[in-house]
């Protein structure tokens, strides 16, 4: 499994960085959560965390030119990973609550439903869902709060009280922001407490490399704004505030002639009751007794192409922490990594995903490293 890289946590993983930035604020460690040894930030007053939705580490390292002021933070920063999989849900969940996948549950894009056989998008949500049902834990951000830390999150307004936000991100002052000069604004207004964390969060470059792809003049614009939205975030902000530059996961480019369509190859359906996930890392959700056939269908079908594990093999090898049980029946009975390009689609349960260039979810290091920068 060379080709994979697998996540860090407890130590330098998107899960890491509050309990971090408690330390560096100077919070007792119990309210952050524990502070991962291989992951020290310098002390400062406040900090302001600015994530940046879909640029890894590979991407930012290929398209430096794009990005003046990030690369040129990247020589004294660190590298991360995400968590698995490698998608946006799960890493914002994981970042908000300081816990792996297998603790806070939001354990991909799509997962089913325990006694269901429907699936939860993470992202839209599910109004029979009780997000605070799905993840109970106190977040990391509520921790810090009750600790005496001015907490905020500045985001776009539709993203206020929705499922993943309450999940992932309760406890903090929920500031809406559109635009980028709203953002930074906001950002300047919050980053005045001390000790506090603000949290600024930019969906634009991975919404962008979905639909062009990452080797789009079109991402490349987007990353060259997101720079320069990054550049001003620093110059509006006093020497005595920290900016954290970070993101959630990274991407690849999946060629149509790379993907799999389980719609076209209808062995892949046989044992499986329900598909979830995404392309890049999917669930299977099977019946009774077939959970050996899946596997050895789905490795003579695909080969090279993806590692196709048993949930019991998955777990065991540390892709999701520890998982709580009530979350172990969210987790699919079959996992599919896919390497290289490629990705397992489906044209009936998803047809939005003929649609997209640009995919994450799998191991392979252009989607799990991600860039720790600090200014």
């Amino acid at each position: 499994m060379s080709d994979f890289t697998l996540p860090a946590y407890g130590e330098r993983s998107l899960g890491d960085v509050v309990p971090a930035i408690a330390r560096a604020l100077g919070v007792d460690a119990s309210v952050g959560g524990a502070a991962p040894p291989g992951l020290l930030l310098p002390d400062a007053a406040a900090y302001v965390v600015f994530l940046i939705d879909g640029l890894g580490s590979e991407l930012l390292r290929r398209y430096s030119h794009a990005a003046p002021f990030l690369s040129s933070l990247v020589e004294g920063g660190a590298v991360g990973t995400a968590g698995v999989p490698s998608t946006t849900a799960t890493s914002l969940t994981s970042f908000g609550t300081g816990l792996v996948p297998g603790a806070h549950g939001l354990i991909g894009f799509t997962a089913r439903i325990p006694g269901t056989n429907r699936l939860i998008n993470h992202l839209s949500w599910d109004k029979q869902v009780d997000p605070l049902d799905w993840q109970p834990h106190p977040t990391a951000f509520a921790r810090l709060t009750a600790g005496g830390v001015h907490v905020s999150v500045v985001n776009k307004r539709e993203f206020a009280g929705s499922g993943l936000t309450v999940a992932a991100h309760r406890g903090a002052t929920f500031v809406g922001a559109n635009l980028v000069g709203e953002r930074i604004a906001a950002m300047v207004d919050a980053a005045a407490y001390s000790p506090s964390l603000t949290y600024v969060y930019d969906s634009d470059l991975d919404w962008t490399g979905h639909k062009f792809g990452v080797s789009s003049m079109q991402w490349l614009q987007q990353l060259a704004m997101v720079d320069a939205e990054a550049e001003q975030m620093r110059d509006a902000l006093p020497p005595s505030v920290r900016l954290l530059v970070v993101a959630d996961h990274g991407m690849v480019d999946c060629e149509v002639s790379s993907r799999i369509d389980v719609d076209e190859v209808v062995e892949l359906r046989d044992g499986v009751d329900l598909l979830g996930g995404e392309a890049r890392f999917r669930h299977l959700y099977c019946s009774r007794g077939s959970v050996d056939s899946v596997v050895a269908t789905w490795r003579e079908v695909l080969g090279e192409r993806a590692l196709v594990l048993t949930r019991d093999d998955a777990i065991g090898r540390g892709w999701f922490g520890e998982v709580a049980p009530g979350v172990l029946p969210r987790v699919g009975d079959v996992l599919v990594a896919c390497r290289a390009d490629a990705a397992v689609v489906s044209t009936a349960d998803f047809p939005y995903e003929k649609t997209l260039v640009g995919m994450h979810g799998s191991l392979t290091p252009a989607e799990m490293l991600i860039p720790i920068l600090v200014s």
